[in-house]
């Protein structure tokens, strides 16, 4: 029971996270009415992942953004396809932390955010939101290829941290 209520705990923190991350870098680094958007609200999806699984990091991906479409000022109804792809970041990165990397490391870290990324956030998020941008909607692929690995680097970095090890069990 003790070790539920810890990890459903830890998992809101990471989505309440999730979507402040979000919502100050829609507001402050938006380019290009939201097609150019460089964000890291995807670090803590991936961080569930691997800390929890693949079902709780899906979880975490679904929360952060239904509630951050809800704190929103967006007058259209929420993009399942792209609530699919922050759900795949979770889940993908947590799949692969826990069936295929399961050495703890920076290697289950890299490998883990790595397929996250390329899956919910190159592959489905793109899907979801071609019926707004059209062809456009590939320019978020290569910038995908640089906010990726800078998550990855802040997760391998609070790695690093004894602390950090020992309050996530990594």
């Amino acid at each position: 029971m003790r070790k539920a209520t810890r990890a459903i705990t830890l998992a809101a923190m990471l989505v309440a996270m999730s979507v402040v991350i979000g919502i100050f870098c829609k507001n402050f680094l938006n380019f290009g009415d939201g097609l150019f958007r460089i964000t890291f609200e995807n670090l803590p999806i991936i961080l569930s992942g691997i800390l929890f699984g693949p079902f709780l990091g899906a979880g975490v991906g679904i929360a952060t953004d239904l509630i951050s479409y809800l704190l929103s000022a967006q007058a259209y109804p929420p993009n399942l396809v792209v609530t699919l792809g922050a759900a795949a970041v979770g889940f993908f990165s947590g799949f692969v932390a826990k069936y295929i990397v399961k050495k703890s490391g920076y290697m289950k870290i890299i490998v883990s955010g790595a397929v996250g990324h390329l899956i919910g956030s190159m592959i489905i998020k793109p899907i979801g939101l071609f019926a707004f941008y059209s062809w456009a909607v590939l320019w978020r692929i290569p910038l995908y290829l640089l906010i990726a690995p800078l998550e990855i680097t802040v997760l391998c970095l609070l790695y690093r941290n004894a602390y950090f090890r020992r309050l996530t069990g990594l």
